[in-house]
């Protein structure tokens, strides 16, 4: 109940209607103390017009007209010569005088407060204005606890009464908040909880129907979400469904095309100059094809594991890369630069760091083949305190620029005829797999370098799983 929204704004009511009751009881006790201090002021005055209809009075009814007033002397000064007067012992010496003729709001206020912390038996002094200009002063000496007792009983009252009046307006706005939103919002919660158990069915989703504006806003907001994620649910599923096609189509194709490759070994031998003359366009068109074939099985891997980080020594990694290329170029003119210090090591997994590597000297080799043109590929590596960072530049033509919009993105990025652009696609998968970022930093006519960040950090690693 407190941790509910409408419980929480029932306290909040409470403690905010007793705060405003607080500001109101404090000048409200003042004025009550003001009003009672006046009225003995008037009561005196009344007290002294006995005295003024007979100068002589008896003891007992002076007594009696100043225990009715509630002071001990009166004092009425009606010009600067004649005083009258009305006295009887006072128990005790007057300890404070307080004058009622224009004090300030903050001066009764303080005064006020003063009355009600003092728990001493005070004789007081109070000086006002007679009424109906009855003279110029009139001054009474009086007792103070009773003004003291009547203060807190009149406060008393006054905070029952705030009390009442917090429960029922807390009451009534807790049953409003109840039925102009919290109904309304766990009615939003329930609906997202049962779209949430089926968020394929497009039944499910939201219709708006709250009148408060906010709340609408709010659900056409749930509802414009949730119809977005339905759609791609489906998509999704049509994908995955069409993905697991393709996979079972591309591996079943790929074994073909590898028996199929194995023949045209042997077509090559053939002694007829036409079949000499087309078997290796045969060749190159059945090698594109088993690589398409590879990297869409590749890309399909949704369970590639995770890096499992040891300590490899790069320039290992890069000379074995180097090597195997070296092969694939054969008599083309083509040369390999390494610049990799002997001794780095980075915190890596051995086996997907060689495929990236792989990946992008095998992309500049094809590249620069594709040109028929003399080329040069270097692979270079520096590190600083932050991170390892690795470059592979080419001299082959620089990217397209259709390519560099859809580098990254499979099935879009290729720039090779019959390339499916998945190449770099599983390289920067496995370059976040690291925490790191695979980019491209340069693309012109001169060539293209691309540049591999491994971070140093461990913690480098938690976004990467994100």
């Amino acid at each position: 109940m407190i941790n509910s929204l409408s419980g929480r704004f029932l306290i909040l009511t409470i403690i905010f209607v007793m705060l405003a009751e607080v500001f109101i009881f404090v000048p409200s006790v003042a004025r009550f103390r003001e009003d009672y201090l006046l009225a003995r002021l008037e009561r005196a005055q009344i007290a002294s017009l006995a005295l003024e209809a007979d100068d002589m009075i008896s003891p007992a009814l002076e007594a009696e007209l100043l225990r009715n007033a509630e002071v001990y002397n009166v004092v009425l000064r009606r010009d600067e010569i004649r005083q009258l007067a009305l006295s009887s012992p006072i128990p005790s010496p007057i300890t404070a005088t307080y004058d009622m003729r224009n004090p300030s709001g903050m001066m009764l206020i303080a005064d006020a407060m003063r009355t009600i912390l003092n728990t001493e038996d005070r004789i007081i002094r109070v000086i006002g204005n007679p009424v109906r200009d009855g003279g110029l002063l009139i001054e009474v000496t009086m007792d103070e606890m009773p003004l003291r007792g009547a203060l807190l009983e009149y406060g008393r009252n006054i905070l029952i009464l705030s009390a009442f009046i917090s429960i029922i307006t807390a009451g009534l706005l807790f049953l409003a908040v109840r039925i102009l939103l919290v109904r309304p919002i766990q009615g939003v919660v329930d609906h997202m909880k049962d779209y949430a158990t089926a968020p394929e069915d497009a039944r499910k989703i939201i219709t708006p129907t709250a009148g408060v504006k906010e709340l609408r806003d709010a659900e056409e907001a749930l509802q414009s979400m949730q119809t977005q994620l339905t759609g791609a649910l489906k998509q999704k599923e049509r994908l995955a469904q069409l993905g697991g096609a393709v996979a079972k189509v591309s591996h079943d194709l790929r074994n073909i095309l590898t028996s199929a490759q194995l023949f045209t070994d042997r077509i090559e031998s053939s002694e007829d100059p036409l079949v000499r003359r087309m078997a290796p366009k045969l060749v190159s068109s059945i090698a594109r094809a088993v690589s398409l074939c590879e990297n869409t099985l590749a890309f399909g891997r949704v369970d590639e594991p995770a890096p499992a980080l040891t300590r490899v020594n790069l320039a290992k990694i890069v000379g074995e890369v180097i090597d195997a290329e070296r092969l694939a170029v054969g008599e083309y003119d083509l040369s390999f630069a390494e610049d990799v210090p002997a001794s780095m090591t980075l915190r890596a997994d051995d086996e997907q760091l060689y495929r990236v590597i792989s990946n992008l000297v095998r992309n500049a080799r094809q590249a620069i083949m594709a040109t028929n043109q003399p080329g040069e590929i270097v692979v270079r590596a520096e590190e600083d305190e932050a991170a390892w960072h690795l470059y592979v530049t080419d001299t082959g033509p620089g990217l397209p620029k259709k390519a560099q919009e859809h580098l990254f993105k499979p099935f879009e990025g290729g720039v090779r005829k019959g390339g499916s652009g998945l190449g770099l696609v599983i390289a920067g998968d496995l370059v976040r797999g690291h925490g790191g970022r695979l980019e491209l930093e340069r693309t012109d006519e001169t060539g293209t370098t691309f540049r591999i960040h491994l971070p140093k950090e461990d913690l480098a690693l938690a976004p990467a799983a994100e």
